[in-house]
């Protein structure tokens, strides 16, 4: 499923981001089978539409044969390379500037959630 993660990301750099005028943060998912992107953050159904797509994209039903870890196992890479593993996003006056609608989604591609890590960096003016 897609988790909306915005608030998670905002507490984690709220000390930090502050601190910019102006500048980019990068969020980069450590993982080969989750993805991150930005869309819709208001209404629920965007992220079961978007779990609903990314199924029919890349069902568990075709002959893979990277079945190593499960049978969501090389479904899960796919939606990952076609998603993409980071994000960058404009600061502007210590803020992320992110649109009015915008929220940030951790796509998780596999049945089980996993554990997964995201590396925050950021730079810019001071």
């Amino acid at each position: 499923g897609c988790y909306l993660v915005t608030n998670d990301v905002l507490k984690a750099i709220e000390s930090e981001v502050r601190k910019y005028k102006i500048g980019m943060c990068n969020l980069f998912l450590q993982h080969t089978s989750a993805s991150l992107c930005l869309n819709e953050n208001v209404c629920r159904e965007v992220r079961e539409d978007l779990t609903m797509a990314l199924d029919h994209m890349a069902p568990e039903s075709l002959p893979y044969k990277h079945t190593d870890e499960g049978p969501d196992d090389a479904c899960g890479h796919v939606k990952c390379a076609v998603m993409g593993v980071s994000l960058d996003i404009p600061i502007r006056d210590g803020k992320l500037a992110l649109g009015t609608w915008q929220g940030i989604y951790l796509c998780e591609h596999r049945v089980y959630q996993h554990r997964r890590s995201v590396v925050i960096t950021m730079q810019g003016e001071k």
